[in-house]
């Protein structure tokens, strides 16, 4: 599911299974990171879905990359895997004007 940034951000600290990934490459979570996010980086193929696949899918997701589509992938492949709330930031990193962590 698709959110903006004010629901994505409720949303996320509202629930208490919430677990924020960020499937930007490392290159790019150098630069800056939502605080508490675990990096997946989408473009690592298999060993993306081999991490994913180990993640509870009980557990509520809130992806994010540099400005939505990759994100967007991810959740539509996490649908596919058996997750069923994956929730994606419209806009990604480079839109958001939440608090931000470096690594």
């Amino acid at each position: 599911m698709d959110l903006n940034q004010s629901d994505w951000k409720l949303q996320c600290e509202t629930n208490e299974n919430s677990i924020i990934i960020d499937v930007r490459t490392e290159h790019e979570v150098a630069e800056g990171i939502i605080p508490n996010a675990i990096n997946i980086d989408i473009y690592g193929g298999q060993l993306f879905i081999d991490k994913i696949n180990k993640l509870d899918k009980s557990k509520s997701y809130f992806l994010y990359c540099k400005a939505g589509g990759r994100s967007a992938q991810a959740c539509s492949l996490m649908n596919q895997l058996g997750f069923d709330k994956t929730y994606n930031l419209l806009g990604g990193f480079m839109n958001w004007s939440g608090e931000k962590a470096t690594l």
